[in-house]
């Protein structure tokens, strides 16, 4: 696997150059959190840092790498949008307009809407 030292920005990592590995793509994870065990013994406090751009360059605009930016709130949860799904969230069984249900539950065409095909 190929690692790449990507510098920390923030948080009690802040200044420091580690090396993280890259994935598949040649990129370092979105996110990456570090577990610091606790003095107590109890669970372990993570930090979060979250990928940004290191910079651009002058003269193109192309970006220089990466860096990872803390984040004190913690790993922010996303819920998958599918192109399928209601914006309500809630899924419904059954057939209606907006699935192209039949004409008995509102969802086809009435006798007198069809061009005659004679």
């Amino acid at each position: 696997m190929r690692s790449e030292d990507t510098p920390f920005v923030g948080g009690p990592l802040d200044g420091r150059v580690l090396p993280v590995l890259t994935g598949p793509t040649g990129q370092p994870p979105k996110w990456y959190e570090v577990p610091v065990p606790d003095a107590d013994g109890g669970p372990p406090t993570v930090l979060t840092y979250r990928r940004a751009p290191a910079g651009y360059t002058k003269r193109l605009g192309i970006q220089r790498g990466w860096k990872y930016e803390y984040v004190a709130e913690g790993r922010e949860r996303r819920t998958l949008k599918w192109p399928w799904s209601k914006p309500g969230g809630g899924t419904e069984r059954g057939g209606g307009a907006e699935r192209g249900g039949g004409a008995e539950r509102g969802g086809g065409t009435e006798q007198g809407d069809r061009p005659s095909q004679g």
